[in-house]
């Protein structure tokens, strides 16, 4: 894989990963209820989480994507379409983050895990995502399979980083982060990213 494709998905993920969703609506309410003892278990849910759904995303895909040109073309296809419906989705999307607040809060840090790890590995618009978006970053020239165990592995590290930035900064910028306003910026920032992407995907030429 060359190195500048693998940064243009540091930078792609960097930017998306930024974008709050379930995931890190999450880890914002229960870090401001319970502050820093949270950070652990938290940051451990979403590691397991989206290792668990970077696996499930990618168990045949590498092998369907080494194996025909025809069907790298479609999944490409397809990503950018279902990039394009998520960035409409989003931009659209009336604000959550109050719902996200209000859920009832677990006093155990297993529950803490448990519960983010459900929310991370069992979203299936993220299993989706994963399908959709990693593809775009592969160099047909080179096995597909490796690749992609390396974005996800980069992905997973990235997510981790991330977690851990909003856990920590949550409990000191609650109000900022929880009001409609901001929710709605992120949605409006996030709707034209994902757009853009799914824009790119589209127009992308593979390969050769």
């Amino acid at each position: 894989m060359p190195f500048e494709l693998w940064l243009s998905f540091v930078v792609a993920s960097v930017i998306l990963l930024a974008i709050p969703g379930p995931t890190i609506l999450t880890v914002i309410s229960y870090s401001v209820a319970h502050g820093q003892r949270a950070n652990m278990p938290l940051v451990a849910g979403v590691a397991f989480g989206d290792c668990t759904a970077l696996t499930i995303s990618l168990l045949g895909l590498g092998t369907l994507l080494a194996t025909s040109t025809i069907w790298f073309t479609v999944i490409k296809v397809a990503g950018g379409l279902y990039l394009l419906y998520l960035g409409i989705k989003l931009f659209t999307a009336k604000v959550s983050l109050v719902e996200a607040a209000s859920l009832i809060v677990p006093s155990s840090r297993w529950r803490l895990f448990l519960n983010t790890y459900v929310v991370t590995a069992l979203n299936p618009k993220g299993i989706l995502f994963f399908v959709a978006f990693l593809p775009q970053f592969i160099d047909q020239r080179a096995d597909p399979t490796f690749q992609l165990w390396i974005l996800a592995a980069t992905f997973v590290v990235m997510a981790i980083i991330n977690s851990s930035l909003y856990s920590i900064f949550a409990a000191a910028a609650h109000h900022l982060l929880t009001s409609s306003q901001a929710q709605r910026s992120f949605n409006v920032v996030g709707g034209l990213l994902l757009l853009a992407a799914g824009v790119w995907t589209l127009l992308a030429r593979r390969a050769t």
